[in-house]
């Protein structure tokens, strides 16, 4: 099985306990033989999908967006960024350099693209900019792609 992921980054901490719990309980819900996680190990949802699906014994894909990527995410997430990087079993770029929102919707209709379901980590509201979690979403109904919504109960968005 082949899961993707999308999610709103920048959670609260009680909402990312809540999201961090539920994405676990996702991805136990799948057998390790057979398991590839795709990611683009963004802080937030994306990255901790990515170690749940490695801690199951699973494998991960990395998706990057554009060259500058990693210089756009916030500096205490690159030693995350950087080790799950390391681990991925293959990588796929959208060959941009620099990390703005189309590059960020590029990458995730790879990731789309390349997976079996994926697992959103949205509130239902719409994207509060181009290559938003719903865009996402809505992608990949458009396109076929199961949608498994993760949004527990006492989430909030800042």
């Amino acid at each position: 099985m082949r899961l993707g992921i999308t999610g709103h980054r920048g959670l609260p901490k009680d909402s990312g306990n809540l999201v961090r719990t539920a994405l676990a309980v996702v991805v136990r819900k799948y057998g390790s033989d057979d398991l590839v996680g795709v990611s683009c190990i963004a802080d937030g949802p994306d990255s901790w999908f990515a170690e749940f699906v490695l801690d199951h014994r699973g494998q991960i894909e990395v998706v990057i967006p554009a060259d500058e990527y990693r210089a756009g995410l916030p500096t205490w997430h690159h030693p995350a960024y950087d080790a799950l990087l390391m681990r991925a079993s293959e990588t796929h770029s959208t060959g941009l350099k620099e990390s703005t929102s189309e590059a960020h919707q590029a990458a995730s209709e790879i990731l789309v693209g390349v997976v079996d379901k994926l697992i959103a980590v949205w509130d239902g509201q719409p994207a509060r900019g181009y290559g938003g979690t719903a865009d996402v979403v809505s992608y990949a109904e458009r396109t076929g792609v199961p949608v498994e919504r993760v949004w527990p109960a006492g989430a909030t968005r800042d």
